[in-house]
């Protein structure tokens, strides 16, 4: 696939981490020399000194050949220009834009991103993404990643295996059996595996399940992952990722109180005039004020959001030193390798994880109403919707032939959900839960996009 990227920034550095993985063939346009040039060498692109808003340079990209658009500057309105060129004057098939300004998405405005007005495919705003995705681990301690499927019936679990875990060197079968879920993936020591029913867990495996969200707290007490709720939060960082999070967590009952500390004054004095119920600092998270301040000994969470993975790390870890028993830091996927990485028990989660999540369905030639990576290294789960034009109705799951490496982890039918259904016959409306190994994504990509 020819892929055109918009900006050379930290998010578009993620886009094009995953994506080079792939077999794509990836250009990128942005208007400073030095990061284009930090990004080449860091991966195989063709870097393009410009603005991708720009016809001339978008002509320079080959944009007339290329089947995807990702627009990711930093300006919304560039982004959308650039999607208005790409489909006025070089017909790509596929055009994404990175909108972060809430004003494009109120509902006045629902037939903004039209054909018709701007030709945008898909509107996403990662700093978004990725405040929703740590809400929803702060809303279940002791995980690194909560993704819902089948109209939020089914979560995706991802999370280490403690030593207390009471479902360790026990057959996945019986462990299946016994807690009604999918045990998805495990990732051992870096090695990551699509575990069989003879397979067992180790302390210290990384693993992804699939659970009913009703059964929740009964998986979590089954895997040991008992923890105390995160009631109070404070976020370190006072990014858009920060305030976005402090209006999640305000708007939640069960949250008692929230708290930011940034050490730049402008920063935190405009979060303070624009959040209702956070109460904001300015200082450093390493100042023993700040922290006595802000009362991080009675945090139950605390969530470092900056823009370098080492002040986040950092960050966390002074928090756990001070008595925060759940720290989260974002980093990038250099940093954590993996979607799920413990140093210290600092929970961290990949950003570029989770924008390539939101992505994800424009990429693959499925018809999918979700889809979710498990981490470059690991795979992704697909949400695949079973139409009049699909195959795989009236075809019992057993005797599909699916790609190595692959799988059909549940299948959604109504409200009913059945895991792991191999004597199931598909119907038309049905929606199946498909997970693939990140060496079978193209094979399995072409299995259902030639049904």
């Amino acid at each position: 696939m020819k892929i055109i990227v918009g900006g050379a920034n930290s998010i578009s550095r993620s886009i094009v981490g995953y994506l080079s993985r792939g077999n794509n063939d990836i250009a990128v346009i942005d208007n400073d020399e030095n990061a284009l040039n930090s990004l080449a060498q860091e991966w195989d692109i063709l870097p393009i000194l410009g603005l991708v808003s720009h016809p001339d340079i978008l002509k320079r990209a080959e944009a007339d050949k290329a089947d995807l658009l990702i627009a990711a500057t930093d300006s919304d309105e560039v982004n959308m220009i650039a999607c208005q060129a790409a489909y006025t004057l070089f017909d790509i098939p596929r055009r994404v834009a990175r909108i972060n300004s809430k004003v494009y998405f109120k509902a006045a405005w629902g037939g903004l991103f039209n054909e018709k007005s701007l030709p945008i495919d898909l509107a996403i705003s990662p700093e978004y993404e990725i405040a929703k995705a740590i809400m929803n681990v702060i809303k279940v301690p002791g995980t690194s990643a909560v993704y819902p499927l089948l109209n939020k019936k089914v979560q995706l679990l991802s999370f280490r295996i403690t030593r207390k875990c009471p479902l360790v060197q026990i057959p996945l079968e019986c462990v299946e059996k016994e807690t009604n879920v999918v045990i998805a993936s495990i990732n051992r020591g870096g090695k990551v595996i699509l575990p069989d029913k003879t397979d067992m867990l180790h302390g210290g495996d990384e693993i992804s399940i699939l659970t009913l969200t009703d059964k929740l707290d009964e998986t979590l007490t089954s895997f040991g992952l008992e923890h105390k709720a995160n009631e109070r939060v404070v976020i370190v960082g006072g990014n858009l990722i920060a305030r976005y999070l402090a209006e999640r967590l305000e708007s939640d009952d069960n949250i008692i109180s929230c708290k930011i500390i940034d050490e730049d004054a402008k920063t935190a004095s405009e979060l303070a005039r624009t959040l209702n119920q956070t109460a904001v600092f300015n200082g450093s998270i390493m100042s023993e004020a700040i922290l006595e301040e802000a009362g991080i000994e009675a945090c139950d969470a605390a969530v470092a959001v900056g823009f370098e993975d080492k002040d986040n790390l950092v960050a966390a870890m002074v928090a756990k030193k001070n008595g925060v028993e759940n720290t989260i830091a974002l980093v990038s996927g250099r940093s954590a390798n993996t979607q799920i990485v413990n140093i210290g028990e600092n929970i961290l989660m990949d950003r570029g994880l989770i924008t390539m999540s939101s992505l994800l369905k424009e990429l693959r030639k499925v018809n999918m109403s979700a889809a979710y990576s498990l981490g470059a290294a690991v795979g992704e789960i697909w949400e695949i919707v079973i139409d009049n034009n699909s195959e795989l109705a009236g075809q019992v799951i057993n005797d599909i032939k699916l790609p190595d490496e692959s799988r059909i982890c549940g299948l959604g039918r109504g409200g009913e959900v059945w895991f792991n259904p191999q004597d199931k016959k598909i119907e038309v409306g049905d929606k199946v839960i498909f997970l693939t190994m990140a060496s079978a994504i193209r094979k399995a990509e072409k299995f259902f996009s030639g049904m």
